[in-house]
């Protein structure tokens, strides 16, 4: 029965990556220089060792790949409450943020929000995707921060993500000896 959860978890997470991969080539193209990258988020920086404590509690354990949720505490960005905040590793090194949140006032905040701490956005037409699905990006040496927003169902997420450990998400796992 194991094995079943196991390969079960392994395709939802395989399934993730492809979502992800399949939109993200279009926010690269229309990214901003990020001001004030924090090698990080809120205070820990990338390719820290993470682990359960008082504050996060392993909610899904994939191999490779572990993913925390804040223990007790409904999680915020800013002064906007989000839906939910999910802190990813990969071989052990703190690799990614999935923020997601619901509300056009909730994505105004935090679109505020994150253009006042990491660099106002290019209104130029063209530079931000349109139609039904808005997307924003910020790049910086160390970090990329994705911000995906559907107008039509109000739901937004949002990808804080180490430049040098996002690639280890795709590779394969090391053959066993």
């Amino acid at each position: 029965m194991k094995t079943a959860s196991c390969t079960r978890t392994r395709r939802i997470l395989l399934l993730r990556l492809v979502a992800i991969a399949l939109w993200l080539p279009v926010a690269a193209a229309l990214a901003v220089p990020m001001q004030n990258d924090s090698n990080g988020f809120e205070g820990i920086p990338w390719g820290a060792t993470f682990s359960e404590s008082d504050t996060f509690v392993k909610v899904e354990d994939s191999g490779r790949a572990q993913t925390y949720e804040l223990k007790g505490m409904s999680p915020t960005l800013g002064s906007a409450p989000v839906d939910s905040m999910r802190f990813s590793t990969i071989d052990g090194g703190f690799a990614r943020v999935i923020v997601r949140y619901n509300g056009k006032e909730t994505h105004d905040r935090l679109l505020g929000f994150l253009q006042q701490r990491f660099g106002p956005l290019d209104r130029t037409p063209g530079q931000v995707a349109g139609g039904v699905v808005k997307v924003f990006d910020w790049q910086g040496s160390d970090s990329e921060i994705i911000l995906r927003y559907d107008v039509r169902t109000s739901q937004g997420i949002i990808f804080f993500e180490s430049q040098v450990l996002r690639g280890k998400f795709n590779e394969s796992p090391s053959p066993v000896p």
